[in-house]
């Protein structure tokens, strides 16, 4: 018998940029800890098995930062804290009801396009 497939896959950005540059940045001094407090309550709720949680480059949102991407249902969630990552847990994760409160804003979206739209799009086909 094999390893469960996990139910919920949950990427945080963990990207930190320089100081100086353009743009926010997922992972500041003051929040550095959100990753490891979403794996430990993962963990002492017993979920750890069916959601994984992955640290991931930049997720592309930066302004809405910190985020992190809920699948399946591509559900984005904005300027996290721990607060948030624990309601996140209990409402969408167990409870089945995605946060729509936390989630980042609808024209922050446009909707998905394919690999050959995107490769016709760059000039690539």
């Amino acid at each position: 018998m094999g390893i469960p497939q996990p139910a919920f896959y949950i990427f945080k950005c963990e990207q930190s940029s320089p100081p100086g540059m353009p743009r926010p940045s997922c992972v500041s001094e003051g929040n550095r800890d959100l990753f490891q407090h979403l794996a430990q309550r993962l963990m002492e709720k017993g979920l750890i098995g069916t959601v994984q949680p992955v640290r991931t480059g930049c997720l592309n949102r930066c302004q809405y930062g910190p985020v992190m991407l809920v699948e399946p249902g591509h559900i984005m969630y904005a300027q996290l804290t721990k607060e948030k990552i624990d309601r996140i847990i209990d409402e969408h994760i167990i409870g089945g009801k995605p946060v729509e409160e936390f989630m980042i804003e609808k024209e922050a979206w446009d909707d998905p396009i394919s690999p050959e739209q995107m490769m016709k799009m760059s000039g690539a086909v």
